[in-house]
């Protein structure tokens, strides 16, 4: 198994976080955004897209976090990622969706660069009204769930991390980096924690990978 992504990248964060979780052998390559070698002849062959994660599983090359989720979660089932009963299932999705579809898009790289490049604005601009706001959007919806639903536990579905967390923690160290106030989400922060605690977690932050 190989695992094509960069340090930084909260798509490729979840995948590391899921294939700790999953205690699987993979080796992790670096395309390293900033330099544009996702746009490389040789990456995109594999990717034509242009984007990380790509995860090759022998003959499958597989694109897009959270497919590749999934079809970890199928492919090797234990620890699973999602709960049994198909309302625990849709919660989760739901919370994972608030990251994967809300927000993650709209803070891309390419999102932000083309802010500055291509409609002139300054990087207090993009970096605090724009990047700020889409996170306090997503997160503020993340915590009145958390806070108000009792099938949170220690981590967003119960006392075991599934998909929901392993979307969660990436985004937070997003906010960390872009200096976004966090203290309105306590909740979602003890969530946080709780993930970081575990070993899967902490051995994906991207601080601690070879391209960091």
């Amino acid at each position: 198994m190989k695992l094509y992504g960069f340090s930084r990248s909260s798509a490729a964060f979840r995948v590391r976080i899921a294939v700790n979780l999953k205690k699987l052998d993979c080796e992790h390559i670096s395309i390293s955004l900033p330099d544009g070698n996702q746009f490389s002849d040789d990456y995109t062959a594999i990717n034509p897209q242009g984007r990380v994660p790509t995860l090759v599983d022998g003959d499958l090359v597989l694109f897009q976090s959270m497919a590749i989720l999934e079809y970890l979660d199928e492919r090797y089932p234990e620890p699973a990622f999602l709960p049994r009963d198909s309302a625990g299932r849709a919660r989760v999705r739901g919370l994972a969706n608030i990251v994967a579809c809300d927000i993650h898009p709209l803070n891309n790289l390419e999102v932000l660069k083309f802010l500055g490049s291509e409609l002139g604005q300054d990087r207090q601009a993009v970096d605090v009204t724009w990047y700020h706001h889409w996170i306090a959007r997503g997160l503020r919806t993340i915590e009145a769930h958390l806070a108000g639903d009792h099938a949170t536990g220690a981590f967003c579905h119960g006392d075991n991390p599934g998909l929901a967390d392993i979307c969660l923690v990436p985004q937070v160290f997003n906010a960390q980096r872009y200096k976004c106030d966090l203290a309105g989400y306590p909740r979602l922060m003890a969530v946080f924690e709780a993930c970081m605690a575990l070993e899967a977690f902490d051995r994906a932050q991207p601080s601690k990978q070879a391209d960091a």
